[in-house]
């Protein structure tokens, strides 16, 4: 057993009063309820980046993690109000990374870690959640699912205008999506979603469907609907409970799906098996 007091002061002594007692105590609180864990000391400090003048770059390079006064908080100027992340994708090829946040915002972040994109959208009339994100390869769209809508976000729309498209109506509530890259066809995506009656979905979109060009006259973050019925989508019931979390594991040409299934709560299979009625 682990005395709180002697640790919250040992922590102190090593690496001085900056450190934040509510930090500390987040600590104390993993380590002592497992002592197994893996743990990392620069968890005690949150996340560091940036480089100071007065900091010499060997200095630098070998105590990174313990310098507190680096630590930079990064917000959206968009939110105005309580949000929360759902979902982070990093895109290493082109050196970005995508968020979604519950209450609608999609940015994608460049290196720096400073937002250079946004969709607001939540500003739409379609209020429901964002339940998780993904970055189209082909297409080289974001995509977004919400409780029965399918989010294409064109980024590279200029200017203030943003080619966004949504899909619906989806039969049942989305809660995971990602992408699958087993489709050689430039100008093709597949997309891997799961719901909440335990069915895999997956959807194949072109850039015929969404023309992706700039469309003049467009106000701001305006929508364009498209009918779910001109796609095509395959599903298979693979859960009886909410499918949480899918993958596509493009070594194997298999994708994963996740469950509070306690029969089935994992299930590994051939994607191209996706569309047997099995």
């Amino acid at each position: 057993e682990i005395d709180y007091d002697k640790f919250y002061t040992t922590t102190q002594t090593v690496f001085g009063p900056e450190i934040k007692d509510r930090n500390v105590k987040a600590f104390f609180r993993k380590i002592s309820n497992n002592l197994d864990a893996r743990t990392e000391w620069c968890e005690i400090f949150g996340y560091f980046i940036g480089e100071s003048d007065t900091v010499s770059s060997q200095l630098k390079e070998e105590n990174t993690v313990f310098l507190v006064s680096e630590k930079q908080q990064i917000t959206h100027a968009v939110v105005k109000r309580q949000d929360a992340i759902k979902s982070i994708v990093k895109v290493p090829h082109l050196d970005f990374t995508v968020t979604s946040s519950q209450k609608g915002v999609l940015t994608i972040f460049n290196n720096q870690r400073k937002s250079f994109f946004s969709c607001p959208f939540y500003f739409h009339q379609d209020t429901a959640w964002i339940t998780g994100c993904d970055f189209l390869p082909h297409l080289k769209c974001v995509v977004a699912v919400t409780e029965r809508t399918v989010i294409i976000w064109d980024y590279k729309s200029k200017g203030s205008q943003n080619n966004c498209f949504t899909i619906k109506p989806m039969e049942n509530g989305l809660l995971c999506v990602c992408t699958v890259t087993m489709s050689d066809h430039l100008a093709e995506d597949n997309i891997l979603m799961g719901d909440d009656k335990g069915y895999v979905h997956l959807l194949t979109v072109t850039s015929d469907h969404f023309g992706l060009k700039q469309c003049k006259g467009k106000k701001e973050s305006q929508l364009q609907v498209l009918d779910s019925r001109i796609f095509n989508i395959v599903k298979r019931k693979l859960h009886d409970d909410w499918a949480v979390k899918v993958k596509y594991f493009s070594d194997l040409n298999c994708f994963g799906s996740c469950s509070s299934d306690s029969i089935h709560s994992f299930v590994l299979d051939d994607i191209k098996r996706l569309g047997d009625n099995l």
